[in-house]
């Protein structure tokens, strides 16, 4: 049977280790890309839509009971109520246009009792992790526009720490915050646009670009096809009668070089014993 070889370790091996390969790439890696490229397109168009829609009340953005998803993060909504500052809580380590930054995060209690978790945008921290002195939240009523964002993930699931005489957040998290704090928050946060009350450094959007990811996705499943191909060719290079294997070339080779090696030897050895009988003939003569 020719194909008897295929049950060798080394080639059982060989086939093994490809098919892990080619499978990673075709059911995991490519599809983790293709995904990431359909998050990137879902949360550009939502931003872009944001920029000709008016803003809108929390609830017809956000029902009761609708969680947070491509539909809703980014889209602008009408807040009115006024600040808790008194519940206000800082985030650790952030960074903004690249640089060290602080995000204050104050509750914000709505006309109607609910109560939202308002990111007033980001300071700048002193002397390291200090945070600086900073406006604070304007008081009595007040109406400010904000972009739905969801709740970030931290899976440590740290708890709120004191510093510098402030309440510090590892994450953005209305579950964590209302915890802590004692106030039973809205899910997810709200970002304050450039001019509203209250506002601090108001953040970048994130940058309208499609990203690497569908390219990305696109190069593993190439690198999976080209796997299963190297496996084919030398499958085919090892079934064909007249041809010889590459790494069977090179042994050959090997082989072959002390036999020359020998021959090489030999016409030398017989050289010198010709010139040997010439020299004792003259010598006789």
């Amino acid at each position: 049977m020719r194909l008897k070889f295929l049950l060798r370790p080394r080639w059982l091996g060989l086939i093994a280790l490809v098919v892990v390969f080619a499978t990673l790439c075709f059911t995991l890696l490519a599809p983790w890309q293709f995904g990431r490229d359909a998050e990137t397109q879902a949360r550009n168009s939502a931003i872009q839509e944001s920029f000709h829609t008016p803003p809108k009340p929390l609830g017809e953005v956000l029902p009761p009971g609708q969680p947070i998803d491509v539909r809703s993060e980014w889209h602008e909504v009408e807040l009115r109520g006024h600040y808790l500052p008194q519940q206000e809580v800082l985030g650790w380590q952030r960074t903004v246009l690249g640089e060290p930054a602080i995000e204050v995060l104050t509750p914000f209690r709505l006309r109607d009792g609910r109560t939202v978790l308002v990111d007033r945008g980001f300071v700048r921290p002193v002397r390291g992790t200090h945070a600086p002195a900073f406006a604070p939240a304007p008081a009595g009523e007040v109406t400010v526009v904000a972009r739905v964002r969801a709740d970030e993930v931290d899976s440590e699931q740290r708890p709120l720490f004191d510093h510098d005489g402030h309440r510090w957040a590892y994450a953005i998290n209305s579950g964590t915050i209302g915890r802590d704090t004692g106030v039973d928050l809205h899910r997810g946060y709200f970002v304050l646009t450039e001019g509203q009350p209250g506002v601090l450094g108001a953040l970048p959007l994130p940058q309208l670009e499609a990203g690497p990811y569908f390219s990305y996705a696109l190069q593993w499943i190439t690198f999976g096809v080209m796997a299963i191909g190297a496996i084919g060719y030398l499958i085919y290079s090892e079934l064909r009668p007249t041809a010889t294997a590459p790494w069977q070339q090179q042994q050959q080779q090997t082989a072959e070089k002390p036999r020359v090696r020998g021959r090489r030897k030999d016409v030398a050895a017989a050289i010198a014993e010709e010139e040997r009988r010439e020299a004792e003939e003259r010598s006789r003569s």
